[in-house]
């Protein structure tokens, strides 16, 4: 994942610093062809913050959306764009 995406007005009121953050996925649906992803961040200063993350869905590779609920993974954020790798 990481097509799309958005990182802004997470934490302290501004976009997600670039680094890695342990995440787990708390809402995840299909919009029209792209599948959205909210994570939570389990650490750092935006600890507690939800950031969405989107992707096609042909990208993503995920059928039923409801079966991301509770995953965990990293996401990786570089020169402000984010990338999801899941855990599973």
């Amino acid at each position: 994942m990481g097509n799309d995406p958005s990182t802004e007005d997470v934490g302290r009121g501004g976009p997600l610093p670039d680094g890695s953050y342990d995440v787990i996925v708390v809402d995840a649906q299909v919009e029209g062809d792209h599948l959205v992803v909210e994570v939570t961040l389990l650490e750092g200063d935006a600890k507690g913050s939800v950031v969405s993350v989107g992707a096609t869905a042909a990208v993503a590779g995920y059928a039923d959306p409801i079966g991301l609920l509770g995953e965990t993974g990293v996401l990786a954020v570089a020169e402000g764009r984010p990338r999801l790798t899941l855990d599973r």
